[in-house]
């Protein structure tokens, strides 16, 4: 694969904002700095912090909008797929056996088989697999990548179109139909692309594109047209299984658990995040300038609270959002918290 030239046709982003702070004793020790909109329906700002016209990667925020075509074209019913194999081709999962053996069954179904993935092998970081592993002598797979639901989505794609075997490749056809996708829900063409860690391209938008597109899916209608309505099938897909989204342990799983399944996220690598609140018609985008996990869960956290759907003292709330930070003494030595204008 042929690596995209160097971005040149983006403005450069404006000052990004504080979003989380880290506190010890009194002190301010850290500050996680970022960007983020809130979308409505039309494309309207309805909130924004930093610099909506920031330029970024979603990573694998863009999950679900790579996910469209395999509905759009028919491929996704040709195939029987359900509405569990739907959120894991938009998940980044952590490897866990509810994962891999879903996405072996898919490939079996196919077809296909393990090695026909393009995503490469990543260490399982569900602790127990990983722990089955090492007993068994065995080693990870292409199957524990995060990745692989996608993956299995993009063969299932890639066999109803009938296009070559690298389908990772910038010009198949499988991602010139999610490139399509990408850039029509966003609202404009793609500033390029760079090479996600799965081996996809990965397109570049604004915060506010990304934002924009989670608005569009929170509005999505099933009956309206096949556009709206794969969006719809992929968002409730998401919401009713947030264990294979994630995985336990996962802010994007716990957060949307503690929503009650009304409201679906997804995170991206380097600090990304997006949410779909579709009882509010809303969609928001953040990104977090530092790539900083704990900045971007404690920021998407805090803005949920700030739209009304996320209870602030809610278990999972407190893990990320207002969170005591203790010693190994379990001494509270710190707090994790939201800034001045997120909080």
């Amino acid at each position: 694969m042929t690596q995209p030239e160097t971005l040149t046709n983006a403005a450069p982003a404006g000052a990004p904002v504080p979003f989380a702070e880290i506190w010890r004793g009194p002190f301010l020790e850290s500050v996680h700095m970022g960007h983020a909109v809130v979308c409505d329906t039309q494309g309207e700002i309805v909130m924004a912090w930093g610099d909506p016209h920031a330029v970024v990667l979603p990573r694998s925020s863009s999950k679900m909008l790579q996910g469209l075509p395999l509905i759009e074209s028919g491929a996704a019913d040709a195939a029987g797929l359900t509405d569990a194999q739907l959120a894991l081709a938009c998940a980044s999962h952590q490897g866990a056996a509810i994962h891999t053996s879903r996405v072996a069954a898919w490939l079996e179904h196919l077809g296909k088989s393990e090695s026909d993935l393009r995503c490469g092998v990543q260490p399982a970081a569900d602790v127990p697999e990983a722990e089955r592993l090492i007993r068994a002598g065995e080693s990870a797979c292409q199957l524990h990548n995060n990745c692989s639901g996608k993956h299995a989505g993009f063969l299932t794609l890639n066999a109803h179109l009938g296009g070559g075997s690298e389908y990772v490749e910038a010009d198949h056809p499988v991602q010139k139909a999610a490139l399509e996708a990408f850039e029509d829900l966003t609202g404009a063409d793609s500033y390029g692309y760079a090479i996600d860690g799965c081996s996809a391209p990965n397109h570049a938008t604004t915060v506010h594109g990304m934002a924009r597109a989670m608005a569009y899916f929170a509005g999505a209608k099933t009956g309206s047209n096949t556009r709206q309505n794969a969006a719809a099938r992929l968002r409730d897909a998401i919401c009713a299984y947030p264990e294979l989204v994630a995985g336990e342990g996962r802010a994007c799983t716990e957060l949307m658990r503690a929503m009650d399944g009304r409201v679906a996220i997804k995170t991206g690598a380097e600090a990304y995040y997006v949410a779909i609140l579709p009882e509010k018609g809303l969609g928001v985008a953040l990104k977090v300038v530092d790539g900083s996990t704990r900045g971007a869960e404690c920021a998407i956290a805090a803005i949920l609270v700030k739209l009304g759907v996320l209870d602030a003292n809610h278990p999972a709330t407190r893990k990320r959002m207002n969170a005591p930070i203790r010693n190994w003494r379990g001494i509270e030595t710190g707090i994790l918290r939201p800034a001045a204008a997120l909080a």
